[in-house]
């Protein structure tokens, strides 16, 4: 199993505990590109796509939701992984 898979695997089973810098990585895996943003907050844009992945870091961590959020782009874009 690659790094890459123990990652989707991770933030598939655990969206609870998705690390900030995890999910930055991700993004940028499932085609994303950083847009705006630094310091604890990160927007990433893909072409084509109309949902945007907005990442806040607290403590470390992104929010829930927002990685719920996350989970529903790698459903979507995780195959071309």
């Amino acid at each position: 199993m690659t790094r890459r898979d123990k990652l989707v695997r991770q933030i598939m089973d655990a969206p609870r505990g998705v690390r900030f810098d995890d999910a930055c990585r991700m993004a940028r895996l499932l085609g994303f590109q950083h847009e705006a943003g630094q310091g604890s907050h990160r927007v990433f844009k893909r072409q084509g796509e109309a949902m945007q992945l907005n990442f806040q870091n607290r403590g470390g961590y992104i929010p829930p939701y927002q990685a719920r959020q996350l989970v529903v782009m790698i459903e979507k874009y995780g195959r071309a992984l």
